[in-house]
Parts: structure tokens; C-alpha cells; sequence
């Protein structure tokens, strides 16, 4: 481990600038500048077929914000974010600290690019780590000696699975995924997890999800019952699985127009 950045198996050379990568192209929706040509020209192919790419990027992002705070004001002091992505200003845990200077956060991802950016803008304090690794191997995140040393299982954590389920197919089992994390976690934990979905823009996101197959993951857009599946053994905090805007807004609400740009789901649920 250096500079809080733990290693697992990924050389730097496993960066692949021919592919673009969902974290990078997530990137640019935000307005970022840590990615590279190849997933420039994927992301405005998306955004060409899908125009709420970006605003629905945003309202992710706000929602991650908003529920990291409300879990934190809830007394939790340790996040395990995972599937982090290309850091971006307020990060996890600097959206903590404003409610609890002591929070905790171990960040982890499967992009080396991200990875390089760490130690500058996530780990460059005390009481944060790096880990680079899949979220489709929830087991080896749960184990690994860096999480052991930040994370006290013992008492309550608050997982982030933020715009990261979309990305796994059917057959790789995101249910499995969760539900391998919810059961390492204590009582008075909780998920924060959003997702992709076609629910307000009919079939139009199918195109865009053809993009997305030339990327170093698929996507996997799903409906609101499937979402809602996926917090099984968590009890949904009000108001329950929402279009992204509508969890918790902390100020005025688009309209209706507006709003049915944003093609994500977010909830939060806490395990009894």
C-alpha cells in the first residue's frame, strides 16, 4: 500500500485508453476532464441518443451527497464506497465531514485511472483508503487488509452503490452482490444505491446502452421493481425507491420536465 492506494493485482498498464470506461465517461457528464478521447466520443454518442445523460449524471451525484450526509447525521462514522469513479469535488468524504469530522471512508474501483488519482484527491488525509478492486467480487472488497484496518465491522457502515449495478449483467448476479455485503454488515447499517432505468424514457435508452457494449462493462438498465429487489433484508428509509430528484431534495424540485430527464432510481435502506 502507498499513499493510502491498495494494490490488487492491477499494473498500470492495465489502463486501457482503447476502451472507454464507464468511470471516465461518468466523468465527463460532471463536466470532468480525467478521461480520455475514446470515452469523449463514447459519452456524446450517448448523449446524442439519450439526452438525459447528463442531467440524470447530476442528480445522481446530488443524491449521493444528500444520503451520505443523512446516514452520517444518523450517527455512522464509517462508508465503504464502492465503485467510487473518477474523484469529483465534494467527494464521499468530504460530504461527511461537514456533518462528522471522524468519518471513515475506504473508497474502491476497478479503474486504474482512478486509482492514480487518488492519493491526490481522496487519500490525501487521514481516515481514507483506496482499494483497487470489482465490485463483482464482493467477498475479496469485504476481506481485504486495507478494509479490515479502516472498516470496524462491528459497528454500523453505510455501503455506497452508486450508478455501479447497472453495470453488472443478470448472469454476474447483483442480488448475490448485495446481498454478500449486507450480510457482513452489522445492525444499523445502511445501503445507498442507485441505478440506471428506462422507466421514464420508454425503450429510447436501448441505443444508448449499444455504446456501452464497445466499454469495459455493459449496461444493464432496469425497472423500478428490480431496484427495489435489490435492497432485500434492508428496510427502505422514506420515500423508498425514487427517481433520483426525489430522494430527500434539499431544496425546490425541478419540474416535471425537468425532472423527467433524469433517468436514475436512488434509495436508502437500513439493516434491523
Amino acid at each position: 500500500m502507498e499513499n493510502g492506494v491498495a494494490e490488487q493485482g492491477f499494473p498500470v498498464g492495465a489502463i486501457d485508453t482503447s476502451k472507454p470506461h464507464p468511470a471516465r465517461m461518468y466523468d465527463y457528464y460532471l463536466g470532468g476532464r480525467d478521461n480520455y478521447e475514446v470515452d469523449r466520443e463514447a459519452a456524446e454518442r450517448v448523449i446524442e441518443m439519450a439526452a438525459e445523460a447528463r442531467p440524470s449524471a447530476r442528480a445522481n451525484r446530488q443524491l449521493l451527497l444528500r444520503a451520505v450526509r443523512h446516514v452520517v447525521r444518523q450517527g455512522v462514522r464509517q462508508i465503504i464506497d464502492i465503485g467510487t469513479g473518477i474523484p469529483t469535488s465534494p467527494n464521499t468524504h468530504e460530504a461527511a465531514r461537514e456533518i462528522a469530522p471522524d468519518v471513515r471512508v475506504a473508497y474502491v474501483d476497478n479503474d486504474p485511472i482512478v486509482a492514480t488519482h487518488a492519493g491526490a484527491k481522496l487519500t490525501n488525509t487521514t481516515g481514507t483508503a483506496f482499494v483497487l478492486a470489482d465490485a463483482r467480487q464482493p467477498r475479496t472488497i469485504l476481506d481485504h487488509p486495507e478494509i479490515r484496518s479502516l472498516i470496524d465491522f462491528d459497528q454500523p457502515v453505510a455501503v455506497l452503490l452508486v450508478a455501479v449495478l447497472h453495470f453488472i449483467k443478470d448472469e454476474e448476479d447483483p442480488a448475490g452482490i448485495v446481498g454478500t455485503l449486507r450480510d457482513a454488515l452489522p445492525a444499523g447499517s445502511y445501503l445507498v444505491l442507485t441505478h440506471g432505468t428506462t422507466d421514464f424514457h420508454g425503450d429510447g435508452g436501448g441505443d444508448a446502452s449499444e455504446v456501452y457494449k464497445a466499454a469495459t462493462a455493459t449496461l444493464n438498465l432496469r425497472d423500478q421493481a428490480a431496484v427495489e429487489a435489490l435492497f432485500a433484508g434492508f428496510e427502505l428509509l422514506e420515500p423508498g425507491v425514487v427517481q433520483a430528484p426525489l430522494w430527500r431534495p434539499d431544496g425546490p424540485v425541478a419540474d416535471a420536465a425537468e425532472s423527467h430527464r433524469v433517468a436514475f432510481y436512488g434509495g436508502v435502506g437500513i439493516k434491523r
